[in-house]
């Protein structure tokens, strides 16, 4: 268990890399989950996972609370690992259900159909798989709690 949240504390690449994940990652789940930054809220969201998209109220949940405490966790460095997981499923199932057929490019030109490819994606998959495999590193609550455990 402790080397699930072992991580070098010197290392600043996972901390730059879980802090940018984070920041991007949380606005979308504080829009699913609390209407904040223009977004729906809970219930709203919830009704649009499961009666529009599909997915079982489970997936759905699991989905909101992913991305809202999946990446308040990537930013204080807390069982990031577990976090990064959990991010990289859950986009890599937006990415086969939504985006796969788009292309790559986000598509937002004014001729464009408004949907998104698969840029950003790539983008949010290559600092996941940083954090995934240097944990937390400087400045981590995971370094923190594994400094002794070592």
């Amino acid at each position: 268990m402790v080397s699930l949240f072992a991580t070098n504390p010197a290392n600043l690449t996972p901390l730059i890399a879980r802090l940018a994940l984070g920041i991007v990652v949380f606005p979308h789940g504080a829009q699913k989950l609390l209407g904040w930054f223009g977004g729906d809220g809970f219930a709203s969201s919830m009704n649009f996972l499961t009666e529009l998209a599909g997915l079982p109220w489970i997936v759905g949940l699991l989905v909101i609370l992913i991305e809202f405490l999946g990446s308040l966790l990537l930013i204080l460095g807390l069982a990031t690992r577990i976090a990064a997981l959990g991010i990289l499923g859950n986009f890599v199932g937006i990415v086969l259900t939504s985006h796969l057929t788009t292309g790559f490019f986000m598509n937002w030109g004014a001729e464009a159909n408004k949907e998104e490819g698969v840029e950003y994606f790539i983008l949010l998959f290559g600092l996941t798989l940083i954090v995934l495999i240097a944990g937390g590193g400087k400045a981590s609550l995971d370094a923190r709690l594994t400094k002794n455990a070592l």
